[in-house]
């Protein structure tokens, strides 16, 4: 997706199981876009459906609270074809979500597909890396990283 200036009303931020970066991402755009003024819808989901109706990762609840966010309330879901319809921007965590994605929406609305950190413009990495298997570091790491993007996210939505 090019650099473009864009109007968006809503963002649905997607990652694997929508139980670890996409929740977290979905919960800092929607406090931050909240103390910026920005009135647009956020939400999250997984390309797999294995954890639809679960909690986020407690690891992840206990990492996003040490910074101020409340994970508790999320229950993930999976992507649906009709979310393409109802968001007007739709950004994968990695690159590997993102070919799911486009698979999903079989060749349509590749111009709403990106990735987060791309779109975001925020130096490397291009992809939010997955803390899943990896340790407790890497949730705060997830959290700074969630942060970063979503600042580059809101200068981008404001430039539009």
């Amino acid at each position: 997706m090019g650099k473009q200036p864009v109007t968006v009303g809503s963002i649905l931020f997607i990652c694997l199981g929508n139980i670890c970066r996409s929740p977290l991402v979905e919960m800092v755009a929607r406090q931050c876009f909240a103390d910026a003024g920005l009135g647009i819808e956020v939400a999250s989901c997984g390309t797999g459906g294995w954890h639809a109706g679960e909690q986020a990762d407690p690891r992840m609840c206990a990492a996003a609270a040490k910074a101020g966010y409340d994970l508790e309330p999320h229950r993930a879901r999976q992507l649906r074809v009709d979310d393409a319809e109802r968001y007007d921007l739709l950004l994968a965590m990695d690159s590997n979500n993102l070919r799911d994605m486009r698979r999903v929406f079989d060749g349509k609305w590749h111009d709403r597909l990106a990735l987060f950190l791309d779109w975001a413009g925020t130096a490397p990495p291009r992809d939010f890396p997955d803390p899943y298997y990896e340790q407790l570091t890497a949730f705060a790491q997830s959290v700074a990283l969630a942060e970063r993007g979503v600042q580059g996210l809101i200068q981008r939505l404001r430039a539009g």
